[in-house]
């Protein structure tokens, strides 16, 4: 893969992240589509770090990023799922939760 490939790729890949963020109105779907936002900073992290001769610093850098991801995943789903049990619902339009 070229370099111009892997950017290419990566862009694509964040595109579809922050279309699928901003069109989605149940929380667990958005918070699914910050996982490709995650990804495509990690493969451009990568694609750049080989252009520069540092792999090994974007490969350190994109095991962060996996790190961030997970511990983004865990805890958003935690909130999501205390706000389901609270509000019966996960849309994100319908929960305003600076109402009592």
């Amino acid at each position: 893969m070229t370099i111009e490939q892997g950017l290419i790729l990566g862009a694509y890949i964040l595109c579809v992240g922050f279309f699928g963020l901003i069109t989605s109105r149940n929380m667990i779907r958005a918070l699914m589509s910050l996982e490709p936002i995650f990804n495509a900073i990690a493969l451009n992290f990568i694609t750049l770090s080989n252009l520069f001769d540092a792999r090994e610093i974007g490969e350190i850098f994109s095991l962060f990023i996996i790190a961030v991801g997970a511990a983004e995943a865990a805890t958003g789903l935690s909130i999501a799922l205390s706000i389901h049990r609270n509000r019966r619902s996960t849309r994100i339009d319908q929960s305003n939760l600076l109402k009592w």
